[in-house]
């Protein structure tokens, strides 16, 4: 597995609140057909944002960082300041994915924050068109693009930063908090 990412574990996830965001069910009566859905909805969808993390229109909560790759849901572990130690190896999932995704939809937190220039250069070289926005506006754009059937990702930072790695009680001689 690369070393950034995690595939999602159900116990990490959380029940929040609900709160009202753009999903588009499936309509299917006698007047209105939904011509964009499918016989099969996307399998990831999101409901909401909110403080503790990405609603999925399940009802679990991400709480950190993640990616939504074919159909699948990832934990990122990507560093806690914007920009500040990140490297290709946090995007090397794909190069690695066939088929590559049209299109991927960076959610960099509560407000847009270009990357540096030398991440942008990395994405264009392997081949992969990326769009910058914060994570409310990537989340709605995910969820109307994966229900037109389009081959689309997204990497997505939460509202606030927030690690995926589980942290115990007790810390080694050096001072830091081991993971289980």
């Amino acid at each position: 597995m690369l070393p950034y990412l995690r595939p999602l574990s159900r116990p990490l996830l959380h029940q929040a609140k609900r709160r009202a965001f753009h999903t588009v069910p499936a309509l299917r009566s006698s007047t209105f057909i939904n011509l964009l859905a499918s016989d099969n909805p996307p399998p990831v969808q999101v409901s909401s944002i909110t403080p503790s993390g990405i609603l999925l229109a399940d009802g679990l909560i991400i709480p950190s960082a993640c990616i939504f790759l074919g159909g699948k849901v990832f934990l990122w572990d990507v560093p806690e300041n914007l920009w500040e130690g990140w490297t290709q190896d946090h995007f090397e999932i794909f190069e690695a994915v066939v088929p590559k995704p049209e299109l991927l939809l960076l959610g960099t937190g509560q407000t847009m924050a270009l990357p540096p220039p030398s991440l942008r250069a990395y994405l264009n070289e392997i081949g992969i068109q990326t769009d910058f926005m914060d994570t409310r506006n990537a989340c709605s754009t995910y969820n109307l693009l994966s229900e037109e059937g389009r081959r689309v990702a997204a990497a997505l930072l939460p509202l606030s930063p927030r690690s995926w790695r589980p942290k115990s009680e007790s810390q080694n001689s050096q001072g830091s908090v081991t993971a289980l």
